[in-house]
């Protein structure tokens, strides 16, 4: 088996594939990414879309989110989703690895994540690479439902 983690360039073919499969994995209400909002994505700035393959097939993705802040450069892992299939093979690892070195590349002084607690394996791995809890709460608007 061979796992090989890149970050996106292009929003080709392969890639609207590979999000229209993960995506629903990961969240039932994401709307399936077209060329065009695929290509929006990979255009922000703030943005670093990761791919992990094995054996050449797209099983895994993390956006990799950095911006500067009066505090410094701040980064956050976003929307890791692997597929069901190819869970237990080190794709997340992989994955969450390459963005903590892009994001210390950067200069980013923190990396913060949310996962939900029904997500334990998920929340077993972050621990695993260093990952720790913090004493906060995550508040949300809904500007649309």
């Amino acid at each position: 088996m061979s796992l090989e983690v890149a970050v996106v360039r292009e929003a080709d073919e392969e890639m609207v594939e590979a999000f229209a499969r993960l995506l629903p994995q990961l969240s039932s209400s994401a709307v399936p990414l077209d060329h065009d909002s695929l290509r929006r994505l990979l255009a922000a700035d703030a943005n670093t879309v990761l791919v992990a393959r094995v054996d050449g097939r797209v099983v895994g993705t993390l956006t990799l989110v950095m911006f500067p802040l009066p505090t410094g450069l701040r980064a956050w892992v976003e929307d890791v989703v692997v597929d069901g299939a190819a869970r237990g093979y080190g794709v997340g690892a992989a994955l969450t690895e390459e963005a903590l070195r892009l994001a210390d590349a950067a200069g980013a002084r923190t990396v913060d994540l949310t996962s939900r607690p029904s997500r334990q394996a998920a929340n077993r791995l972050y621990e695993r690479l260093g990952f720790q809890v913090r004493d906060s709460r995550v508040f949300r608007y809904a500007l649309r439902e």
